[in-house]
Parts: structure tokens; C-alpha cells; sequence
């Protein structure tokens, strides 16, 4: 009989997990540390992308910071990072409360709305840009008057546009997010709710929005930050036209290091947005007070 005992399975050592976690921690040196260190080190030089580096001290942070575009830049990437945030997270927030009930057809729903999500942002960008030719686009094609204004040629509907266009992109990841975060809360709460006489609406605005406290506070965190580095769908519709009205701080950095050749000073308004992207992060974070973690243990 004792033979046939079965026996516990023996826990790892504990010497052993930090080294479990050494392939992540080479990939992010890698990828992340080393990038982010050379482009720290370039912004204190002069280069032209494929000739010599020279040093050259703070040449380059003396033209990004004096340069008058900058602020305009910041202007509206901060503008763009608020709006979208504002467009997206209540949207996200409805659908994916919708899309975590029960019925079967959600999880269809949930599938098609996933798609966006899926596609090259240049390539949606080259369809909204067809779509909305004044000439030869939807409007012209229905003869609808309104849609065949001049969308991507005049400042705020351009702006608007790129608004639309992003939130229609990524709105479906959020709401993923939110997906999960709803169906975590307990159920017990919503029938405590129903015994109580609360409709769906009071339920919503008592039980759902503040449970979701800290899944609003990591979507709002990858919205923020993720906003700082739109550059390709803004690239392909409008270029940071017309009138720089949608030239965000990576565009800007894209146009002085790869069409002015000018590696500095991109390599300067790269650490910015670094910086830019930590402060914001570290400052939702604080108004999240604790971490998730607390609420989920609190929840259970």
C-alpha cells in the first residue's frame, strides 16, 4: 500500500523562479532599455541617419525647445489624448456592459466588433481617406450633401475625422476590457439590487461604474498613453494638416528624423514623449490610489 501512495507534487525552489523569469527580462532589456537609452544618447548629437555621429551637447534640445511648433505640437497631442479619451471611454464602458450578459448573440456581436481592432492602421486610414473624398467618395456616391464635404481639408473637421477614425479603431479593445471587468463583479451585488426594487439604469450608475473603478483607471492608462503614439493613421489621412491642425508630437518626430534627416532633434522629442507618457501613467495611477489587486481581494 505504501508503495501505491501517492505523493504531493514538490514545490519549485524558490532560487529557481527568478530565473523563470529571465527570457521576459532579456526581451524587454532588449526591445525597451537598450532603444530607450540609445535614443537618449543620439538626442545629445548631430546625425543625419546614415552618416557619422557627432556629439553635439544640447544642440538639439535647444532647437526642440525653442522651436515655436513645439508647443503648438504638445497643443495637440494633449487635445487629441483628451477628446479620444472622452469619445472612447464612455462608448467602451456601454458596450462592453452590453456585451457581458448571456444571450448567445452578444458573443457574435462581440466577434464583429472585435474586427477594427484586427486591421492595419495605415489600412484603415487609405478607406476612410476614399470614403471621405468629397469627389469620388461615399457622399458622391449617395449623393448625400453633408457627406461630401471637404472632411480632411479644413482644421476641425480634420481633427474630427482622426478622432472618429481612432475611436472606431480601438473603442473594441476597451470594451474588452470592460467586458472582463463586468462579468468579475458578483452577482450577488445586482440581486441584492433587484430585492431592493433598483432598475438596470440604478444599477449601473451604483453597482457597475463603481466597480469598474480600477479597470476604468488601466483602459484610461493604455488610452492615455497609447494616444501619444498615433503617427500612422494621422500620417496616411491628413499628414498634420491641413494648417499642422492634427500635427501631434509623433509626427513631428517622424518628419524632422526621417524626411528632414534630422536624428537629434527626433531623438529629443522621443525622450519627450517618454517622459510626457511616464508622468501621465504615474499620475493616473495616483488617482487610482491602490492597486487593483486590493479591490479584487476586497471583492472576493
Amino acid at each position: 500500500m505504501s508503495a501505491l501512495t501517492s505523493h504531493p507534487p514538490r514545490r519549485a525552489p524558490r532560487s529557481i523562479l527568478p530565473w523563470l523569469a529571465m527570457p521576459a527580462l532579456v526581451v524587454f532589456v532588449g526591445f525597451a532599455v537598450i532603444p530607450l537609452v540609445g535614443v537618449f544618447v543620439l538626442s545629445f548629437t548631430t546625425w543625419d541617419g546614415y552618416g557619422s555621429i557627432h556629439a553635439s551637447g544640447l544642440t538639439s534640445w535647444r532647437e526642440v525647445l525653442t522651436d515655436p511648433g513645439l508647443p503648438h505640437a504638445l497643443w495637440v497631442t494633449f487635445l487629441v489624448m483628451a477628446v479620444s479619451w472622452v469619445v472612447q471611454t464612455p462608448a467602451s464602458i456601454l458596450l462592453g456592459t452590453f456585451l457581458a450578459g448571456r444571450q448567445r448573440y452578444r458573443a457574435v456581436l462581440g466577434v464583429v466588433y472585435f474586427v477594427p481592432l484586427l486591421l492595419s492602421s495605415a489600412a484603415i486610414a487609405i478607406a476612410y481617406e476614399a470614403l471621405l473624398d468629397p469627389n469620388f467618395g461615399l457622399g458622391a456616391g449617395l449623393d448625400v450633401g453633408f457627406l461630401s464635404q471637404d472632411w480632411l481639408g479644413r482644421p476641425w473637421l480634420a481633427f474630427g475625422v482622426v478622432i472618429f477614425v481612432v475611436s472606431w479603431q480601438f473603442v473594441p479593445f476597451h470594451s474588452l476590457i470592460y467586458q472582463g471587468g463586468v462579468q468579475q463583479i458578483p452577482k450577488s451585488l445586482y440581486e441584492a439590487a433587484q430585492l431592493d426594487g433598483a432598475g438596470r439604469i440604478r444599477q449601473f450608475f451604483s453597482i457597475t461604474l463603481p466597480q469598474l473603478k480600477y479597470t476604468i483607471i488601466t483602459s484610461s492608462t493604455l488610452m492615455v498613453v497609447g494616444s501619444l503614439t498615433f503617427f500612422d493613421l494621422i500620417f496616411v489621412l491628413t499628414e498634420g494638416g491641413p494648417a499642422d491642425a492634427t500635427r501631434v508630437l509623433a509626427l513631428d518626430m517622424y518628419k524632422r528624423g526621417f524626411q528632414a534627416n534630422l536624428m537629434g532633434p527626433a531623438s529629443a522629442i522621443a525622450v519627450i514623449l517618454v517622459l510626457v507618457g511616464l508622468a501621465l501613467a504615474l499620475l493616473l495611477r495616483r488617482i487610482g490610489g491602490r492597486d487593483a489587486g486590493d479591490s479584487q481581494l476586497e471583492g472576493a
